[in-house]
């Protein structure tokens, strides 16, 4: 090892950082887990900016906070680079590049998705993201609901939340909320409960909307005529999931279903899964399907404006509760608390998945065949994830691919 160089100057760890997030922006494919592994190499191992203990407190700590744990990662290394203007610029380089291919496929989708082709490459498309979200939670379900103690608590949890969320779509704050309660009263330690709660305030109520229309078209490329009637929904809606979605990636497919599907109707159930699989074939974080829910209701400034909400949280939680969570993360309140939770987003996933499974299948439709052409697509694309250790974005490309095929045959697409 040489001497250590001295500390570069303000604007040039700025330029670092830009030059970095942009990049890993680009090329980050793979998830949050992928996220991570990039950054790691980046920053610790070819820049040593942080050391293995810093980064691995980073990644506890992000784990911990609501939101995208692998953008808020790159927030908190830019917040430890450069300060304020260091996080800022990590987290807005880091979800630019895949927010702009959101946007356009998005306008592509919304364009031209009505061509056979096109809905030939969706029906096959659609199981393979089902087939994503299912073996998610077969992967945390071994994890929340068969490891520490007292499994049975977490299994009422989940079922509890399973529950409440297929009976009322404005169920999964309270899912959230009583889950936390029954944490704290099962898992932390032996004393009223009640005291620990005060931290966790930050949960928003939920906000109660007029009757969505019945259907949305898709607005103009820019969205003008549309941002001031949809914005304030738009902006409010995505703070929320924002605030709410625990884990990052996938967790937030529950709330998003129940907002912009159920509560508002902004999409059909067949849009937001084609919605789900953009965010899952761009790089990025997958937070970013946001970005298609926007651009169809008020346009690129739609799909700005949600994506500023969703992230906006983000940047608050890394700047003011990360420095707290540092010094009380093994605090048993906290964690017990987060204990509660978990079980809660395993039971709100499932719950919002089972109609997600009707819309991929193709049931509406009545025809059998297409029904157990689509069904087979998604045991294969499980069996892809789970045995063959294949990359969500390649099974995704299956799908589509037999998708295509599938279109050939007369009366696939209706």
């Amino acid at each position: 090892m040489t001497a250590a160089s001295p500390t570069p100057s303000l604007p040039d760890r700025l330029r670092e950082l830009a030059r970095l997030f942009l990049t890993l922006g680009v090329t980050g494919f793979g998830g949050p887990q992928a996220h991570m592994a990039l950054m790691n190499e980046a920053v610790v191992v070819q820049r040593g900016w942080l050391t293995a203990e810093e980064f691995t407190e980073g990644i506890a700590v992000c784990e911990m906070l609501p939101g995208p744990a692998s953008t808020q990662l790159g927030i908190y290394i830019g917040y430890c680079r450069a300060g304020w203007l260091g996080a800022l610029l990590a987290g807005i380089c880091f979800i630019a590049p895949a927010w702009a291919m959101v946007v356009t496929l998005a306008w592509a989708y919304f364009r031209y998705g009505a061509l056979p082709a096109v809905s030939a490459l969706f029906l096959g498309i659609s199981p393979a993201v089902v087939a994503i979200v299912l073996t998610f939670c077969w992967k945390l379900g071994r994890k929340v609901l068969l490891g520490g103690d007292r499994p049975w608590i977490r299994w009422a949890i989940a079922l509890g939340a399973f529950g409440l969320l297929r009976f009322s779509p404005w169920g999964i704050l309270w899912a959230f909320v009583l889950a936390g309660l029954a944490g704290l009263a099962f898992f932390g330690p032996r004393r009223s409960a009640l005291g620990a709660i005060g931290p966790w305030g930050i949960l928003l109520p939920t906000f109660v909307a007029a009757l969505p229309p019945e259907s949305l078209t898709v607005a103009s490329f820019w969205g003008w005529e549309r941002i001031h009637t949809y914005g304030p929904e738009l902006i409010s809606t995505f703070l929320r999931a924002g605030t709410l979605v625990f884990g990052g990636g996938l967790t937030i497919v529950p709330l998003l279903e129940l907002e912009v599907v159920q509560r508002l109707g902004w999409l059909t159930r067949s849009e937001f899964l084609h919605g789900v699989a953009i965010g899952q074939v761009t790089p990025g974080p997958v937070l970013l399907t946001v970005a298609f829910v926007g651009y169809k209701v008020a346009g690129v400034l739609g799909a700005l404006a949600a994506t500023v909400a969703v992230f906006l949280p983000s940047f608050g939680f890394v700047g003011l509760a990360a420095p707290l969570l540092r010094r009380s993360r093994h605090n048993p309140w906290v964690r017990a608390f987060l204990q509660g939770i978990t079980p809660a987003v395993l039971g709100a996933i499932l719950a919002v998945t089972l109609p997600l499974v009707q819309a991929a299948l193709q049931i509406d439709r009545g025809l059998a065949w297409l029904s157990a052409a689509t069904g087979a697509l998604l045991i294969l694309g499980i069996v892809g994830l789970l045995r063959w250790r294949l990359a969500a974005w390649q099974v995704l490309a299956c799908g589509a691919i037999a998708g295509v095929l599938l279109g050939w045959v007369p009366g696939a697409i209706g």
